[in-house]
Parts: structure tokens; C-alpha cells; sequence
């Protein structure tokens, strides 16, 4: 399941993200968007669990808690990578 993750502090990086996801199982992937001209994060990421048990445990446990002083907002992320040009899922 893909997961998306954002108000991430901009101290944090891709491994403490790692981390803190990995106390609810296997990580697959962890991505944390940057700016491409001052490579300063953005924000928000995603993290790639391949278990959804796994990964639901983790949104239920994580969503609004503390982490790096910024309280993460982390849900299921909703998404273009399933969805075919003109917003219909592909079959």
C-alpha cells in the first residue's frame, strides 16, 4: 500500500521516516518530495508498505501524532499511479 505522509518536518529524512513506519512492519520505500531547484523537502512523501494490514496499523497508529515537533497527517494515498488518462481507473 502506498502512504502518504505529510506536515513532515523539514529536519526529517527519508530514514527516520523509515523508521518510524517500520515499527508496524516491512517498509518497501520511502520517498520524501523535495523542491528541484533548492532540494529542500516539501513536506509530505510516501512510504510503500507492501502489506496492507501492515500499513492500515501504521495510518491508525501514526495519523496526528508528534513527530519532529509537526503533528503528521498519514492516510492511504489516493492516486494518479492507478488511474488512466482521463481519471478512469484502468481495468
Amino acid at each position: 500500500m502506498n502512504i502518504f505522509v505529510s506536515n513532515i518536518s523539514f529536519k526529517v529524512r527519508e530514514q527516520a521516516l523509515s523508521e518510524l513506519f517500520a515499527q508496524y512492519g516491512e517498509v518497501a520505500s520511502v520517498r520524501i518530495i523535495k523542491d528541484k531547484e533548492t532540494r529542500r523537502s516539501k513536506g509530505y512523501g510516501f512510504v510503500e508498505m507492501p502489506n496492507d494490514n501492515e500499513a492500515n496499523a501504521a495510518i491508525n497508529a501514526l495519523n496526528g501524532t508528534n513527530h519532529y515537533e509537526r503533528d503528521i497527517v498519514v492516510a492511504e494515498a489516493k492516486g494518479r499511479r492507478e488511474e488512466a488518462p482521463g481519471g478512469t481507473a484502468e481495468a
